[in-house]
């Protein structure tokens, strides 16, 4: 009963953090070789062996039993003994910038993103033309809309970006998504993964995918993921359009 209290406690507080969209995201290393559970406590099973100097971000910035919800820089999310974790300080945010008035945008969709903390916002709306590509070729299974299916919902696309908008991509998207811009509809397939089924509560996506070849127009938010190799983002998206 205990247990179940403090979870509640625990996704209460990620609710909050998710519906914001404000929260700057807390950076923490571990300063010692260290046990990914799945529970804040020892007796929770192991999810992942950390080294030292392993790279976190906190989903909450207060400890719990003297364990800290975290998430690792390959997406698994679990609890760590708190000693073995140094947080860095974050910077001071800098001011907001007023949202665009970009036609097709929708701002209050990025209260439905899992996780915000982890995404650095570059520009609350943008529009980006280019070509629909598949982003699952390397993956076994290839679905028809051409997308990933993630675990929180969300698709994974890549949109190869018409020429005069090679400045949106960035290194990590030039060596891992193949020198594609990714796209995220939110909410789009069911939710595999426990602590993101809050962020799709309520809400139902009706963003129109096109088939992979489509010349479209993607409008959305335009984003830095700051984990995996830190490629830039159009997440969430707001809407898709064909055009000649």
């Amino acid at each position: 009963m205990r247990s179940t209290y403090r979870w509640s406690i625990v996704l209460a507080v990620l609710h909050i953090t998710l519906c914001t969209g404000s929260v700057v995201a807390q950076r923490a290393t571990t300063n010692h070789k260290v046990i990914l559970r799945r529970d804040p406590t020892t007796a929770s099973p192991p999810l992942e062996h950390l080294l030292e100097g392993a790279r976190l971000a906190l989903v909450d910035a207060t400890p719990t039993g003297g364990f800290y919800h975290v998430k690792t820089e390959d997406d698994q999310v679990g609890w760590v003994f708190a000693k073995f974790v140094n947080v860095v300080t974050p910077p001071s945010p800098t001011p907001a910038e007023s949202p665009s008035t970009v036609e097709g945008c929708d701002t209050s969709i990025a209260s439905h993103v899992y996780h915000p903390s982890r995404l650095t916002v570059k520009q609350d709306c943008i529009s980006v033309t280019g070509i629909i590509v598949d982003a699952t070729a390397k993956q076994s299974k290839h679905p028809a809309e051409g997308v990933r299916h993630e675990k929180d919902g969300d698709t994974h696309g890549w949109l190869k970006v018409d020429p005069g908008n090679e400045s949106l991509l960035n290194q990590g998207n030039i060596s891992d998504e193949d020198g594609n811009l990714v796209f995220e509809i939110v909410c789009r397939f069911p939710v595999s993964q426990p602590d993101a089924q809050s962020a799709c509560q309520g809400y139902t996506d009706h963003v129109v995918l096109p088939p992979v070849g489509s010349h479209v127009r993607i409008t959305g938010r335009y984003v830095q993921d700051t984990f995996h190799a830190k490629w830039m983002e159009i997440h969430p998206v707001s809407s898709i359009t064909v055009i000649p």
